[in-house]
């Protein structure tokens, strides 16, 4: 009788552990399934923070914890992401990211185009493109594909001439007609909304405009033509753009909410690349 017992309690006791393994099992793969997958993106200024901040809790539904690196100049986001210290940055256009390519021998690649900012040309001291002075000093941002594009922008203004075909690719060396003698300013990008006080003419995207409370609409002398090759796009690297957690970021931040935000707060500089 006493055998039988003792059999009894350890087969009771072997359920009641087995149960509690399973338990514990069960809870292990539950909490597995909540961790959400890390994505980190770098990252500088508005709107493309902004644009970061409406996506952040959308790619939580899908899963995906959403880090938003905000650096300090245009250089670091593409270093960052070069030596994979983010997963993806959205700051600048593909022209850019080529140029970066080219002088890193890096392999970044375009995932998605987000918005068109409309490139302009500002002045504090003039009202109209025509009334800028012989000798007026120019002001651009100093690496190849922003040179280019203004350079551009003034030809298409009729300021200057350009070597046939150089397009996005023209240096001042390719100006071949000056007839106002303008000087040229090419300065760090971060620094071109201060060059407004020195400079008679600064050419500048929205996100540095728009800080100024100066929209292309309404204040710029002369804009970028609708043929632009400067769209604003998510980038990240050959190794990881077709990874889930990057194709999410990328149909979340060309979604809907992202769509509306840009017709109701930035309708006049930045319309949306997407569809």
């Amino acid at each position: 009788m006493k055998k039988s017992m003792i059999v009894v309690l350890m087969l009771m006791v072997l359920v009641v552990a087995g149960c509690g393994s399973n338990k514990a099992a069960e809870n292990n793969s539950a909490k597995g399934s909540d961790e959400l997958t890390k994505l980190k993106i770098a990252t500088l200024i508005p709107p493309m923070t902004e644009i970061l901040d409406i996506v952040k809790p959308l790619l939580k539904e899908d899963g995906i914890d959403l880090e938003i690196v905000v650096l300090s100049d245009n250089v670091q986001p593409n270093e960052a992401l070069a030596n994979k210290e983010v997963d993806a940055n959205f700051f600048q256009h593909v022209p850019y990211m080529k140029q970066f390519n080219e002088s890193k021998d890096s392999n970044l690649v375009e995932v998605q185009p987000v918005y068109d900012a409309i490139y302009g040309g500002y002045s504090k001291r003039y009202k109209n493109v025509a009334d800028l002075p012989e000798g007026a000093t120019l002001v651009m941002a100093n690496d190849p594909s922003n040179i280019g594009r203004s350079l551009q922008m003034f030809a298409a203004a009729d300021l200057i001439k350009l070597k046939e075909g150089v397009g996005i690719k023209a240096t001042q060396a390719d100006i071949t007609e000056n007839p106002k003698n303008f000087k040229f300013e090419e300065v760090d990008l971060l620094m071109l909304a201060r060059m407004l006080d020195d400079g008679d003419l600064v050419a500048m995207t929205p996100a540095y405009a728009s800080p100024l409370g100066l929209t292309p609409k309404k204040d710029a002398l002369i804009t970028e033509g609708a043929d632009s090759e400067f769209t604003i796009t998510l980038v990240a690297r050959e190794d990881n753009k077709d990874s889930d957690a990057i194709q999410k970021l990328a149909k979340r931040i060309s979604g809907p909410e992202v769509k509306k935000f840009l017709e109701d707060n930035y309708a006049d500089i930045a319309l949306p690349a997407f569809k």
